[in-house]
């Protein structure tokens, strides 16, 4: 059987690269070499990466807040001018005032708590002047303190916030591996129906040349009377048809090749073809072993706990609603003032302040309440679907496996047809010239023949993309047996 297929894909490979309207640019992909170029310059892979970077940068950034913020504002210059009336002395007065000052400010975000704590100093310069009896007052102040701002009685708002943030890149993680074995099973669909295409398009040639060799033998024997005219005519309409068939052939195998270029991204006018190995090496399967990969492996699964575990966060936001908090502020520093620069630095008073305030829901007509039922309810349907997914991934495990076998007893029942209908192919043929067969029974046994190779072959690809499948519900290579995970994942 192997030796047969072997020799198949040195002539296949052959009828490729000399067929009609190959040209010498043309680009000759295997499946390997189908896959490389469709991870590089796939649409849809490259939109699934610039996700995952997003959400890389969005942690990141997220990760970057939670440092010591330094800051620094400044007010160069400012001025203004006003009149006011003074209705005792039934006078305008004018006040002109310029100032300057700076805020230096160091905010450190307190990830356990959730508070801030703010180191901040500022230093101001201020020269008022009443214009109206000339009255100025120059003054310099330094303001050094350290606040701390903490929120009581409520959840973390910033852990829950970096853990949510950690659980998308973790999505978007799953996503883009998930985005990379679709475009494996994509690729590699595509790739085999360019094949089956093309091999429909090599036993329409085979069946048309026949054909006309026939025809040609046909219409030699009716010429010398050996063979009634009617003959004559069924062997026209079965040339006709045969090229009618060919025509299609080249047509599908042509729209089958532009739609493969367009999943791998490549140029439309590039001339394409494939060459594949259709070896065929069963492989035994544990069923028990497939349903424990899968259900360990399955980044499906991974991606519904996550929804469940988010579920969790929903609901401590809902027991927020309305709840009763509070907040502590705590200030304390130094304070120096003086009509000269180095006195806002001698002799500070000290500052200090502290305060707590509280907020007591009294009723909020059920808002509460509800919000928990509601996020109650959706974590319970959440569960609910982890539980029937993990159902359905047993099924279709044991659907695969029991398929497996079924199609390896498929191949060689139509190996062994297509040799049968070659043999009687090649029989009928004899009996065609010797003249004891009509032309319409050489006609269906042509047609037997290329259905037979037809099913071998579609049988042989059934079997490798149900593999194929096999390896991306369990996330095991059961060829090479190992684990099908990728690296980031595993880590």
């Amino acid at each position: 059987m192997k030796t047969r297929t072997s020799l198949s894909l040195i002539i296949s490979g052959l009828l490729i690269i000399f067929s009609p309207g190959t040209t010498s640019a043309q680009e000759i992909l295997t499946l390997e070499k189908a896959l490389e170029i469709a991870y590089q310059q796939s649409p849809s892979l490259i939109q699934s990466k610039m996700s995952l970077e997003q959400s890389e940068l969005s942690l990141l950034q997220r990760k970057a807040s939670l440092k010591s913020l330094f800051q620094f504002d400044l007010s160069p210059f400012n001025y203004s001018r006003s009149s006011s009336f003074e209705e005792i002395s039934s006078t305008w007065n004018t006040y002109r005032t310029m100032s300057a000052g700076g805020n230096f400010s160091i905010t450190q975000p307190l990830k356990w708590t959730d508070g801030t704590l703010t180191l901040s100093n500022d230093f101001n310069w201020q020269d008022a002047q009443n214009q109206s009896n000339n009255l100025t007052n120059t003054s310099f102040s330094n303001r050094l303190s350290l606040r701390l701002n903490q929120p009581i009685f409520t959840y973390n708002r910033t852990k829950i916030d970096l853990k949510q943030l950690e659980f998308d890149l973790e999505n978007a993680k799953i996503s883009y591996a998930m985005a990379q074995l679709n475009i494996e099973k994509t690729v590699t669909s595509g790739f085999y129906n360019v094949y089956q295409s093309f091999k429909s398009l090599t036993d329409a040639r085979e069946a048309f040349e026949s054909a006309k060799q026939n025809y040609e033998i046909t219409k030699n024997k009716v010429e010398q009377g050996l063979l009634p005219k009617e003959e004559l005519f069924q062997s026209e309409v079965t040339l006709a048809n045969n090229e009618t068939s060919l025509y299609s052939a080249e047509t599908n195998y042509e729209s089958t090749k532009d739609q493969f270029k367009q999943t791998l991204g490549l140029p439309l006018e590039m001339d394409i073809s494939v060459l594949t190995n259709t070896d065929i090496t069963p492989v035994e399967v544990d069923q028990n072993l497939a349903i424990k990969y899968a259900l360990e492996q399955r980044m499906e699964i991974r991606q519904k706990q996550i929804s469940v575990e988010q579920g969790l966060f929903d609901l401590i936001t809902a027991k927020a609603t309305n709840e009763f908090k509070g907040n502590i502020s705590a200030q304390v520093g130094l304070f120096g003032n003086g009509d000269k620069v180095k006195g806002a630095f001698t002799k500070p008073e000290d500052n200090e302040s502290v305060g707590v305030t509280l907020t007591i829901p009294v009723w909020d007509w059920g808002t509460r309440k509800a919000a928990i039922r509601k996020a109650q309810i959706a974590n319970e349907n959440k569960d609910i679907d982890l539980a029937e997914y993990k159902k359905s991934v047993v099924l279709e495990i044991r659907q695969i496996c029991r398929e497996l076998p079924s199609l390896v007893k498929k191949i060689e029942i139509a190996r062994k047809n297509v040799e049968n209908a070659e043999r009687t192919y090649d029989i009928s043929v004899e009996k065609y010239r010797s003249g004891s067969l009509s032309g319409l029974d050489l006609k269906n046994q042509q047609d037997q023949l290329t259905s037979a190779k037809t099913e071998y072959t579609n049988t042989i690809i059934s079997y490798k993309l149900k593999l194929l499948d096999l390896k991306i519900q369990t996330l095991w290579d059961f060829q090479t047996n190992t684990s099908y995970l990728p690296v980031d994942l595993l880590k």
